[in-house]
């Protein structure tokens, strides 16, 4: 019995769906004089991509003075990738230099009376950091050409993970092991 061709490029494009990494989308609200931080592990040589933004409570009108934030992200090592301050938006894109748990924070001023400021969020990592429209408008590639980029990339993301989870995982057994003796 033979399989069809479509069939198995679709079992394998689930497959590695499943393994790789997505990007998270959130919103938040952050009281004036706090701070909301999030965290996202990233491995060496790892692509991510970063966009937020307030949302204006009176659409159609200016966003008020105190609704601007600070922000900063940051790598394991305390090393800043981004930092933009009394902004109402903005973007970061970097590739990680070191492994780890990178953070990106959200500040907002004191005010008084305390105003509640929605962000909105989005963090790519991983193959889904990538703009794939634009790779294909650009080379007047083939969407067959296109789809096995990306299974290229996924399948790549995916061995560097492994290998990450593996030295992660040695670290722990010999860590465990140096406590014991």
């Amino acid at each position: 019995m033979t399989v069809p061709i479509s069939n198995l490029v679709t079992n394998v494009v689930i497959i590695l769906g499943l393994f790789s990494k997505f990007g998270e989308s959130m919103r938040f609200d952050l009281t004036s004089g706090h701070t909301k931080c999030v965290s996202e592990d990233i491995n060496h040589n790892g692509m991510t991509v970063g966009k937020y933004g307030v949302v204006n409570p009176n659409e159609g009108y200016p966003l008020p003075d105190t609704h601007k934030l600070t922000v900063k992200v940051t790598s394991p090592y305390g090393n800043s990738y981004h930092q933009g301050d009394h902004v109402e938006s903005g973007n970061f894109a970097f590739t990680a230099a070191e492994a780890g748990d990178y953070t990106a924070c959200f500040w907002s001023p004191e005010h008084n009376p305390p105003a509640t400021v929605t962000v909105e969020f989005e963090w790519k990592t991983g193959v889904v950091s990538k703009d794939w429209t634009k790779v294909a408008k650009k080379g007047q590639v083939d969407m067959m050409e296109l789809e096995l980029k990306k299974l290229f990339d996924t399948v790549s993301s995916i061995h560097e993970e492994m290998f990450y989870l593996r030295e992660s995982f040695e670290f722990c057994v010999k860590g465990g092991r140096n406590a014991r003796a």
